[in-house]
């Protein structure tokens, strides 16, 4: 099924599609309530399991829609197989359980517009979740600071929002999303681009409703710390990084590998597992060097019942209620690809 009724769009808008029908409506409704409509929508379904109730989606939307189905490939696939058929100057990208404010479309455009030498541009977000009432601003969790460099990347001064709006060109020149990555390949094709000499920028106006739920790739910590890890290995491998950015890759990386061993530890714990848990711990305290978790990991030592009685009685284990929405850091049951959340984080990397 493939419908279109734009034959030279201004923008192409991307939305990939696993197990999403739950979702794709509001995201689809968002786009049609757009105040910019020169515009083609590709849906790429990526071998979703709930096919059928999707296409009925699609098919009955007043938007015309271009639909891709595919056998499961992951997202940076799904994504490409969009992006190599897609005729606008411009690339939108939309998840299927995101989001877009009506002038979404007009200010990102307007502001690459009148900036050709501005290769992508973020904007602001509102964190939504299914069961909680908080919405909590993306940029206060996540800000953005200063230019938009590969070293502000790497360091986190600048965090990317996922709902990005980009030059065609310049995603197809730094060879579009790495599909071994199953997770974190925006995050390195923003590296790659800024690398390659072209430049982000981002505004602070919310212009994004960016859900966060239980089953989402983003809930689980441990798989997005995986594959963060696997980025920056990329970066060590293939980029012809200055001595300021080896630097600062060596340093996020080695964090980053601590925070795995921290993450894996509490999915350990929260499982039962005090022996699996004091492994992890004690590697991350390496790095972290934390008086808590060296409390944690003296008690898993002598009295393991008792951590683990804590820790699932009052969940008290580095915990942030200000800033936990309903399911994060739940293991992924239905990710774009189910057997890959348990594989070493050095299979994703052809990188």
């Amino acid at each position: 099924m493939i419908i279109s009724s734009n034959s030279n769009p201004a923008v192409t808008i991307v939305i990939p599609a696993y197990n999403g029908a739950r979702y794709i409506g509001q995201a689809l409704d968002s786009i049609k309530a757009q105040t910019f409509t020169d515009y083609e929508v590709i849906v790429v379904n990526d071998g979703s399991r709930d096919r059928d109730e999707l296409e009925q989606i699609i098919n009955s939307h007043p938007l015309p829609i271009i639909y891709i189905s595919q056998e499961n490939k992951g997202v940076s696939a799904a994504r490409n197989a969009a992006i190599t058929i897609g005729k606008g100057e411009f690339y939108a990208q939309l998840d299927a359980d995101d989001q877009w404010m009506p002038e979404y479309l007009e200010v990102q455009l307007g502001i690459l517009r009148d900036n050709p030498d501005v290769a992508a541009v973020y904007p602001n977000a509102t964190i939504i979740g299914d069961a909680s009432d908080v919405e909590l601003e993306f940029m206060k969790l996540s800000p953005s600071e200063g230019e938009v460099t590969f070293e502000a990347l790497v360091r986190e001064k600048c965090v990317v929002m996922t709902s990005v709006t980009a030059r065609m060109s310049a995603i197809r020149e730094v060879g579009m999303y790495d599909e071994s990555l199953r997770s974190c390949e925006d995050f390195d094709l923003w590296l790659r681009i800024v690398k390659s000499g072209d430049s982000m920028t981002y505004h602070r106006r919310p212009l994004v409703r960016y859900r966060r739920h239980q089953g989402s790739l983003s809930s689980d910590r441990v798989w997005m710390t995986r594959h963060l890890v696997a980025v920056f290995e990329k970066c060590v491998r293939t980029l012809n990084l200055t001595a300021a950015e080896a630097e600062a890759v060596n340093e996020q990386m080695s964090h980053h590998r601590a925070m795995l061993g921290l993450f894996e530890g509490k999915r350990a714990l929260s499982a039962g597992g005090a022996g699996a848990a004091l492994v992890h711990f004690k590697k991350a305290n390496e790095e972290l060097r934390s008086a808590k978790l060296s409390l944690v990991v003296f008690l898993l030592q002598h009295a393991p019942f008792l951590v683990i009685w804590a820790f699932r009685a009052r969940g008290w284990l580095l915990v942030n209620p200000q800033t936990d929405l309903n399911g994060f850091d739940k293991p992924h049951a239905n990710s774009f690809s189910e057997s890959a959340a348990e594989t070493d984080a050095s299979e994703y990397v052809v990188k």
